[in-house]
Parts: C-alpha cells; sequence; structure tokens
C-alpha cells in the first residue's frame, strides 16, 4: 500500500530557506537519498514517487502556500485512498528547541497555518514529525521568524539532523514511528539535544526580525518578507564583552 510522505513549506526560491520550509527541506533529503523519481506537478503540488527501503511512498510538497496545504493532500490522499494513519506530515514546530524533533499522532494544531489546513480537509489523525526551530521569546515575533532564513550556525544541527531523517525514512514509511526516532538519535547522539544557548541564539536572532504576515498570499508573485540583519552570534558577543 502507497505511504504519504507531505512536507509542509511555501513554493518559490525566496522561501526555499526559511524555518517555515524545513518540512519541504526534508522531503527533498528523503527524496535524494532513496533515488525518488522526478517530482511532477499533481495534486496541486509536487509530487515524486521512491521506493524506501522496500516500502513504495508518495513524497508531497504541497504548492498551495502554507495555508492551504490541506488542500493538496486530500486530494492526493483521496486519489490513491491513503488512510490520515500512513500519511506523515514534516512541519516546523516553535515549541521544539533547535535540534529537537518529535513524532506524534494527531493532536492540535499549536496555531501552525498548515497545520490548520490540514485539519480541515484531512483532519487530525495523521502523523507528524515535528522539527524543532524555537520560538522567538514573544508571541508576536513568531510570524517573522519563521518566515526568515535559518541562520548559518544552524547547519551544525540541521544538515545531520536531515541526513539521519533521510537514512532512517524506511522506519518512518513503515510505520515504527518509536523505533525511527530512536535510530535518528543513535545516528545524532548528543546533537539531538538542544542547549539553553540555542534557545538563546534562536530568541536572539528572532529579535533582529520584524514581525511579518503569519503567511505569504497565495498569489503567483508573493511579496517576499524582508531579510533580518546578520547579528553577530554568541561568541561574537563574548568577544565584545572582553574588548571592554
Amino acid at each position: 500500500m502507497l505511504k504519504l510522505i507531505v512536507g509542509l513549506g511555501n513554493p518559490g526560491a525566496q522561501y526555499a530557506a526559511n524555518r517555515h520550509n524545513v518540512g519541504y527541506m526534508a522531503v527533498e533529503r528523503i527524496h535524494a537519498r532513496w533515488n525518488g523519481a522526478p517530482w511532477r506537478g499533481k495534486f496541486q503540488g509536487e509530487v515524486a514517487e521512491a521506493t524506501v527501503d522496500g516500502t513504495r511512498v508518495l513524497l508531497v510538497k504541497p504548492v498551495t502556500y502554507m495555508n492551504e496545504s490541506g488542500r493538496a493532500v486530500a486530494e492526493a490522499a483521496r486519489f490513491y485512498k491513503v488512510p490520515p494513519d500512513d500519511i506523515v506530515v514534516v512541519h516546523d514546530e516553535i515549541d521544539l528547541p533547535p535540534g529537537r524533533f518529535k513524532v506524534k499522532t494527531g493532536g492540535g494544531t499549536g496555531g501552525h497555518n498548515g497545520l490548520r489546513s490540514l485539519s480541515r480537509h484531512v483532519g487530525d489523525a495523521t502523523r507528524r514529525l515535528r522539527i524543532g526551530v524555537g520560538h522567538p521569546g514573544r508571541k508576536e515575533l513568531v510570524p517573522g521568524y519563521v518566515l526568515h532564513d535559518f541562520a548559518k550556525s544552524d547547519g551544525d544541527w540541521l544538515e545531520p539532523m536531515l541526513t539521519a531523517f533521510a537514512e532512517e525514512a524506511g522506519l518512518l514509511a513503515a510505520g515504527e514511528d518509536a523505533k525511527f526516532a530512536s535510530a535518528v538519535h543513535l545516528r545524532l547522539g548528543e546533537g539531538a539535544r538542544s542547549t539553553g544557548a540555542a534557545r538563546r541564539a534562536a530568541r536572539s536572532a528572532a529579535r533582529a526580525e520584524a514581525p511579518a504576515s503569519a503567511e505569504p498570499p497565495a498569489s503567483p508573485e508573493p511579496t517576499a518578507p524582508a531579510r533580518a540583519p546578520e547579528r553577530a552570534g554568541p561568541f561574537g558577543a563574548l568577544a565584545n564583552l572582553l574588548r571592554r
């Protein structure tokens, strides 16, 4: 039976490195690792079939923008008659610190517009791979924070995590969520555990970013959110302190 692995994000090069697009990133890494078929436009998204460690999977990236992600997923699920518990949704999670992840089934939307759309169109019984991106510290900063690119320093935990997800995706596709989580943690070791410094760095980056609209408008040429200025990391701040 076909399984769906869906990455949430916004289409377009200007959003490709946003924190909100980490779901896209994860699905693209799985596609590359398991030699998926070429991406093609279908079901209001980009889709590609792959055999992931023996399991037939349809990888899906909705192109409806985050607010309407559920429409694309529902269309693919209806066509292939895939029940919600055979759908894995990969998305960013501000309530988890950077470098942490969690696999769960169902639950609330937590204010995530992509999950709200999925709840409307597919229901709440899908499985979720939540990737922590950290919280900016204040609610009003969240939209601008998630619609800005990951900091360069985030690559230290993000790249190994995406690779680990791709390597162990067979367990996820097979419905072995607990084994998947354990295998990824084993691969990452200490890298799977966020630190207070990582949380502080996320809040510091967010303070540099002006609030933006919650999601890009669903138009052919959305206005990209302004990029935040680069800020010095924690080591730069320490150096400044020592100069005083």
